[in-house]
């Protein structure tokens, strides 16, 4: 997966049917800060400011961004591990934004999350059989014995012996539980997968079967994934589409082979940029951001990115420029982008 493989978009682009699969829309999570001597009083801090985006069915959204822009909140929102502080997510026509704890327990069937620590997500004082058969004991899955033949069958889907079902987490690779992570996340046959960095704690050699792993899952069921990364050769190589985040905002949006050849917005430019090519005979300009990230407690006045911009104009002061369509299927939140 270098940085000339082609993208999932490049090799597969195909229709989406039902665009209203999941629409995000306005989309905010603020988080209290308490501040003063004694606590008294409260800033915010900005994770996610009012973010919208679809995601048909069958597809895969790639969410990039650095360390705190919101990708990982946006997952937990749709996820309904965290309450939005306004906005809608609408799965499937349902407003789960507000939907009441019982209903989303009951939307775990239809909605799953892979987590970045495959370790950490395994209870270490149940084996692996009692784990994947966790699920389908709370959502009433067949008897007894057809529980553990499905188990069975997860095991081998991802790759693994199904004979390990009376053996602990601790037993196992990175790559082993996370492939158990992937197994227990498809128990339910869901409809959304959310793939929270399932990857980055994972050696490079086994990142890749991981990849493909999700891929050749994701094919066969016909479920939708949004992939959270930070690695973005690792998620062109996957997505079809790719929305890069910045303090809380969307800024970028579109296809992945059309985000990669012709990204818009200068943070987009910069990440690219960034990407190591595995020649040493082939050099790459590199864009250096100077400054730090803005705060998420004070944002800055105008555009989120300005401060770090290597392209910035006094215009950028003005306002913070919105999503908007610079070219068919290609959207970017700077005044600048043609």
């Amino acid at each position: 997966m270098n940085s000339g493989s082609p993208s999932r978009s490049d090799t597969k682009r195909r229709p989406f049917p039902g665009t209203e699969f999941l629409s995000v829309t306005n989309l905010k999570k603020y988080f209290p800060l308490r501040s003063g001597l004694f606590g008294g009083g409260h800033a915010w801090v900005h994770a996610v400011d009012g973010i919208s985006f679809e995601l048909a069915q069958g597809e895969i959204l790639g969410l990039v961004g650095e360390s705190g822009c919101g990708k990982s909140t946006t997952g937990r929102l749709i996820l309904g591990l965290l309450e939005p502080t306004s906005g809608k997510i609408l799965f499937m026509g349902e407003d789960i934004s507000k939907a009441s704890a019982r209903r989303m327990r009951e939307l775990r069937r239809e909605i799953q999350i892979i987590f970045q620590d495959p370790y950490a997500s395994l209870n270490p004082r149940m084996t692996i059989g009692a784990t994947l058969e966790e699920p389908l004991i709370i959502h009433r899955y067949g008897s007894s014995e057809e529980r553990r033949l499905h188990v069975r069958q997860l095991l081998e889907k991802v790759g693994l012996d199904p004979d390990i079902v009376n053996r602990y987490p601790h037993e196992f690779s990175g790559g082993q539980r996370q492939r158990i992570g992937v197994a227990r996340a498809i128990a339910l046959t869901p409809k959304l997968i959310v793939a929270d960095e399932p990857v980055s704690s994972l050696d490079v050699s086994i990142q890749a079967q991981v990849i493909n792993l999700l891929e050749n899952i994701q094919e066969e069921y016909g479920l939708s994934m949004i992939f959270i990364a930070h690695d973005l050769n690792m998620v062109r190589h996957i997505s079809d589409r790719v929305a890069v985040m910045y303090l809380g905002r969307i800024v970028e949006l579109g296809q992945a082979s059309d985000l990669y050849r012709q990204p818009l917005h200068p943070y987009t430019q910069a990440l690219l940029a960034a990407i190591p090519i595995p020649d040493p005979k082939v050099k790459r300009n590199r864009i250096l951001l100077e400054g730090d990230l803005p705060s998420p407690v004070d944002l800055p006045k105008g555009c989120r990115f300005y401060s770090r911009c290597p392209q910035r104009v006094s215009d950028c002061l003005r306002e913070d420029p919105e999503l908007v369509q610079i070219r068919p299927n290609h959207w970017a939140a700077c005044i600048l982008a043609k």
